[in-house]
C-alpha cells in the first residue's frame, strides 16, 4: 500500500537517469536498495510550489494512493523530505500508447478493441473510486513493455479531481482541447461522462489513426465539439464494422445523461466479443494506400503539434515556458521523424 513517509529518499533508493521532466518535477528512474526493484521517481520541489500547488499535489497523492487496478501505473510510496516530495510509481518502458498509434500502419479491430478494453476498465476503477480524471488521452496512457499485447496503464493523474457518486459540478475548465466534452466547453455542471467522451475520441483515432474533430481555428474547433459535428468518412472507415461506430456514437453522445458509461461500454458487443469473429485490419485498399498514410499522419503530425503548443499556453499556466518549449520541441522532433518515415516507407 502505497504510504507518506519521512524516510530519506536516499536512504532506501538509489537514482539513474532522468525519464522526463516538468515545470516544478522531474522524473527518474530509481531502484529500491533492499530488493533490487526498479521504479520511477516524480521528484517535485516543494519550494516553487505556490499554495494552491501544493493543495494539486496532496491531491494527486491522495488520488494516486486509492487506485489500484493492472491498468493504472501505480503509486507506490510517497516521501516528503525538508524542500521535495517524492511519489514512487511503477517503471513503466513501453513508451507512450501515442507513438504506438503513430509508428503502426493500423490498428485492426481486434487490436483497439484490446486497448480500449483496457483503457474502460482503468476509467471504471477510477469512476468506481469517485475519480475523474479529466484529461485521457494516448500520451496519457502508457505500454507497461515493448512486447506486442503489452498491458495499456493510465497515467498522468495532475487534473484528477474527486466526486461524491455521480456529482455534477463545475470543476474549472481543464484538459486537452480536442478531447474536452461539449459540456465543460460550454462550462456547465459536469462529471464522470467527460472520461467517457474522451474514450470516445481516443477509440476514434486507435481506428483510423486521425481524430473525429479537427480544426486550426480553435473557436471553429469548439463548435465542432459542442455540435457533435464528426463522421467516418471513406475510404479509412468504409470496411470498419458497424458494432466498432456504435460505440463510437454512444461515447460521443452530446448530452451526458445519455452517454454511455463506462460499466456499459465493457458490456457493448464489440468489446466483450473481443471481435474474434469479426477481426478486420481494415488496411486501406493497395490504390490509396500510399496516399491515405502520408495525409493520415500528416494530420495527427498537426493536431499534436497544434494542441502541444496550444496544451503549453492555455492549459499549463504554471509551468516554465523553457521547460514547456522543450517538451513542444521533442514532441515535434519526435513526430518528425516518424511521419517522415511512414511517408517513404514502401
Amino acid at each position: 500500500m502505497a504510504s507518506t513517509t519521512c524516510t530519506r529518499f536516499t536512504d532506501e533508493y538509489q537514482l539513474y537517469e532522468e525519464l522526463g521532466k516538468g515545470a516544478f518535477s522531474v522524473v527518474r528512474r530509481c531502484m529500491k536498495i533492499s530488493t533490487g526493484q526498479e521504479y520511477a521517481a516524480k521528484i517535485i520541489n516543494t519550494k516553487k510550489l505556490s499554495a494552491r500547488d501544493h493543495q494539486k499535489l496532496e491531491r494527486e497523492a491522495r488520488i494516486c494512493r486509492l487506485l489500484k487496478h493492472p491498468n493504472i501505473v501505480r503509486l507506490h510510496e510517497s516521501i516528503s523530505e525538508e524542500g521535495v516530495h517524492y511519489l514512487i510509481f511503477d517503471l513503466v518502458t513501453g513508451g507512450e500508447l501515442f507513438e504506438d498509434i503513430v509508428a503502426r500502419e493500423y490498428y485492426s479491430e481486434a487490436d483497439a478493441s484490446h486497448c480500449i478494453q483496457q483503457i474502460l476498465e482503468a476509467v471504471l476503477h477510477c469512476h468506481q473510486m469517485g475519480v475523474v480524471h479529466r484529461d485521457l488521452k494516448p500520451e496519457n496512457l502508457l505500454l507497461a513493455s515493448k512486447l506486442k499485447g503489452a498491458a495499456v496503464k493510465l497515467a498522468d493523474f495532475g487534473l484528477a479531481i474527486e466526486v461524491q457518486g455521480d456529482q455534477q459540478a463545475w470543476f474549472g475548465f481543464a484538459g486537452t482541447p480536442g478531447y474536452l466534452s461539449p459540456e465543460v466547453l460550454r462550462k456547465e455542471p459536469y462529471g464522470k461522462p467527460v472520461d467517457m467522451w474522451a474514450c470516445g475520441v481516443i477509440l476514434y483515432i486507435l481506428l483510423v489513426g486521425y481524430p473525429p474533430f479537427w480544426d486550426e481555428d480553435q473557436h471553429r474547433l469548439y463548435q465542432q465539439i459542442k455540435a457533435g459535428a464528426y463522421d467516418f468518412p471513406s475510404p479509412e472507415w468504409d470496411t470498419v464494422t458497424p458494432e466498432a461506430k456504435d460505440l463510437i456514437n454512444k461515447m460521443l453522445t452530446i448530452n451526458p445523461a445519455k452517454r454511455i458509461t463506462a460499466a456499459e461500454a465493457l458490456k457493448h458487443p464489440w468489446i466483450c466479443v473481443c471481435l474474434l469473429a469479426f477481426s478486420y485490419t481494415h488496411k486501406f485498399a493497395v490504390l490509396f494506400k500510399r496516399g491515405c498514410r502520408l495525409h493520415r499522419f500528416l494530420m495527427l503530425f498537426y493536431y499534436v503539434l497544434y494542441f502541444t503548443v496550444n496544451n503549453v499556453f492555455s492549459f499549463n499556466i504554471s509551468s516554465s515556458p523553457k521547460v514547456e518549449q522543450s517538451r513542444v520541441t521533442d514532441t515535434v522532433m519526435k513526430l518528425v521523424c516518424v511521419c517522415s518515415a511512414q511517408a517513404t516507407d514502401g
